[in-house]
């Protein structure tokens, strides 16, 4: 039915989770950090995060991806030389891949936290205080664990998203799955075939990934139900 072109698709699709996961272990970082600004008391660091998340949510993912890819292999290639490097430098599609969309989703989930870290009752980072911690231990200890019940929602949303977004990185010519439907489309003149198998794969992986992260979200609910009863 793929004419031989299944096992080649299937190496894309790893690629392409592998691309999904990595991008979204920046997202989360990106997005505590933006989060954490946002909430700060002190106003520049405030205005720092809120022009993070404003600005990259305001632009098209795909416009981000071209400037990102094609603005940084520039800005490299001109700063080398400075450094004593006169060789061209040609950026690894996958990590500007990687780098890209955890740039961008780091601007998405800084939100979400923003608002999961609002919900939290503001007494448990007092009592924390109380108890002698130190703000970074509140956040890491008191924090964070609270505010993931409330994230999570927010998370799936962005998740599921992101890996959707995946497909738009094969235009920097990464290989993902949708790089290598479109080259075994080319060569069989049978489009709607592979695109239609990568239809299929991308369902499956979303599907997969809701199905898992309602799980976790019904355990972190545990605790939240029983203190309610």
């Amino acid at each position: 039915m793929l004419h031989g072109y299944g096992s080649t698709i299937l190496e894309g699709a790893w690629l392409t989770l592998s691309l999904a996961l990595t991008s979204m272990t920046l997202a989360i970082a990106l997005g505590l950090v933006g989060a954490a600004f946002r909430l700060s008391p002190l106003r520049w660091l405030a205005l720092l995060g809120e022009g993070y998340s404003t600005i990259i949510r305001g632009i098209p993912d795909l416009v981000l991806i071209l400037l990102i890819f094609y603005g940084g292999q520039d800005v490299v290639n001109r700063v080398a030389p400075l450094l004593g490097y006169h060789h061209y430098i040609d950026i690894n599609p996958f990590i500007a891949g990687v780098c890209t969309m955890g740039f961008i989703f780091g601007a998405y989930l800084s939100e979400t936290f923003r608002g999961a870290f609002m919900a939290i009752d503001k007494g448990q980072a007092e009592a924390g205080a109380a108890y002698g911690m130190s703000g970074m231990q509140v956040f890491w200890r008191v924090l964070v664990p609270q505010m993931i019940r409330f994230a999570i929602p927010g998370f799936t949303n962005n998740w599921l998203v992101l890996t959707k977004a995946t497909a738009l990185i094969s235009v920097v010519g990464l290989q993902d799955m949708m790089f290598k439907a479109k080259n075994a489309a080319d060569a069989t003149r049978e489009p709607f075939t592979f695109f239609l198998a990568v239809a299929a794969l991308y369902l499956l992986l979303t599907t997969v990934s809701l199905l898992a992260l309602r799980l976790l979200e019904k355990r972190y609910c545990v605790g939240a139900r029983l203190a309610e009863l």
